[in-house]
């Protein structure tokens, strides 16, 4: 008895508590006068509360690291990264700062954007309400309104995958 091929992807596991598993992801655009600028989107897969995006012109991995020091600072270092195999990601700077902070690495295969679903649903949303949404003058102006919606995100926008709670309301019903 052969066995089949799998038609559909095995679905995403769901961490059990927070920092069990961030996913990462970049995303790119331009502001009005044709600038090229680059997002660094980190969520928590297990509320999927968007712990922070980064912009800049260019964000090298040792950008990345500083960013995520920062953002272990208030949520602490998670046990494993989901992320693809972009170049930041498989430095020799990226993955000794996560080997140095006990965090496995969780690399999606190539072209299979699904394995990383839940930031590529993050990601269509921010592209959606943000990125296309705006005429940006500059990335001064791109981080405020990035502030804005993320604050709201997090704390006022409610998930079918959280029982139509927020990120935040569900992580503060999980802790009690």
């Amino acid at each position: 008895n052969k066995r089949l091929p799998q038609r559909y992807p095995e679905p995403l596991s769901v961490p059990s508590r927070l920092g069990e598993c961030w996913s990462m992801d970049f995303m790119s655009d331009s502001s009005q006068n044709h600038r090229r600028f680059r997002t660094f989107n980190v969520i928590d897969d297990f509320n999927r509360e968007a712990l922070g995006i980064d912009i800049a012109v260019s964000l090298s991995a040792g950008r990345i690291t500083r960013y995520l020091d920062r953002l272990a600072q208030y949520h602490g270092y998670p046990l494993k990264i989901r992320v693809d195999n972009g170049t930041e990601f498989t430095s020799n700077r990226f993955t000794s700062w996560a080997k140095s902070h006990g965090i496995t690495l969780d690399y999606i295969k190539p072209g299979s954007p699904y394995q990383n679903g839940y930031i590529e649903r993050f990601n269509r949303t921010y592209r959606t309400e943000v990125l296309d949404l705006y005429l940006f003058k500059n990335l001064e102006q791109v981080r405020k309104i990035t502030e804005e919606w993320l604050e709201m995100y997090n704390t006022e926008r409610p998930h079918e995958a959280l029982n139509n709670m927020t990120p935040i309301e569900y992580r503060n019903m999980k802790q009690i």
